[in-house]
């Protein structure tokens, strides 16, 4: 890449983009939520909704990233049904004749893996961490449940399909011109959270590790420490120029960091403050995140994720 054109795309990924938690549907002729665009050449994203998902947004509430290696596409993520992997395959197949050769998944949760029903039905291998196969094992036909609830008709063939490879710390995949690392960097926002880094081009596909549009959902059970832990020792340490995260537009580390790791540490503090003066989980729900009030799904939460962040330090 030439450095007056990565030094622009830089400058780019540097400004605030749009959120789009407010807009129904950004790509109406497509079940997609937004129509996939070059983030750097040979590697496309389909942005999703910053929304939950809605039968509005078909629940396409993610980021489908997809890698021309020049033997082949890799697709980040299976999409949260059948019908959403099927188009997300026909705007490969507009942009290249590469076959695709490998999907996979960033997490267990729906929007990661339940379009892996259209890709195994291709014959495409699915590879995913350990931990979020056995999330998909154990939890598959619920959230399939879910989101039958919501996708209605355009759940229409989807089932759950475990993936047929899987990795533990590392995998490496050599395909064309493309070496990519899919790593699992250490416990953050769910079981098996897995990054894909492309060295060569200095892009990391990062996953529900990084955040900057939307708030980053503290689920049941986390450890905001590890977390913490892990996005500032590995995860940066890959000193990557370009990042995808999991949800919201392309950015770079700086801006993934402040509304990340620094998010996490902010609420940590004042939950910490709260518990020293003798607080309860009643009146933890409503400490001040109001510096985080202009993110996306802020509304949603909010109040979970403090009252989640107390029970987990009320027994550090």
């Amino acid at each position: 890449m030439k450095p007056i054109f990565a030094a622009a795309i830089v400058a780019a990924l540097a400004l605030p983009a749009q959120a789009s938690e407010d807009i129904a549907d950004q790509y109406p002729q497509s079940e997609l939520y937004e129509k996939p665009v070059e983030v750097i050449p040979h590697v496309f994203s389909a942005i999703g909704a910053t929304a939950p998902p809605t039968y509005e947004n078909s629940g396409h509430n993610n980021n489908l990233s997809f890698i021309l290696t020049g033997d082949g596409v890799v697709v980040i993520n299976g999409g949260a049904s059948y019908r959403l992997a099927k188009a997300l395959h026909d705007e490969i197949k507009a942009v290249t004749d590469q076959p695709v050769k490998l999907v996979i998944n960033e997490n267990g949760q729906g929007h990661a893996m339940l379009g892996n029903s259209y890709w195994a039905e291709q014959g495409v291998d699915i590879l995913a961490h350990v931990d979020a196969i056995h999330e998909i094992e154990e939890e598959g036909d619920f959230i399939l449940q879910g989101m039958q609830g919501y996708n209605r008709d355009k759940a229409e063939g989807t089932t759950v399909a475990v993936p047929n490879l899987s990795f533990e710390d590392k995998h490496v995949v050599e395909m064309g011109d493309v070496t990519l690392e899919v790593l699992h960097l250490g416990p953050a926002h769910g079981p098996g959270d897995t990054q894909v880094w492309i060295p060569q081009w200095g892009i990391v596909i990062a996953g529900d590790i990084a955040f900057h549009e939307r708030m980053p959902p503290i689920f049941p059970g986390s450890d905001t420490d590890a977390w913490i832990d892990t996005f500032d020792g590995p995860f940066t340490d890959l000193g990557a120029t370009y990042v995808i995260p999991g949800h919201g537009h392309p950015t770079n580390m700086a801006q993934v960091k402040r509304y990340t790791s620094d998010y996490l540490r902010d609420i940590r503090a004042k939950i910490g403050e709260h518990l020293d003066n003798g607080g309860e989980l009643a009146d933890a729900y409503y400490i001040d995140q109001s510096e985080w009030s202009h993110l996306d799904t802020f509304e949603e939460l909010a109040t979970k994720n403090a009252g989640r962040v107390f029970e987990e330090m009320e027994w550090e």
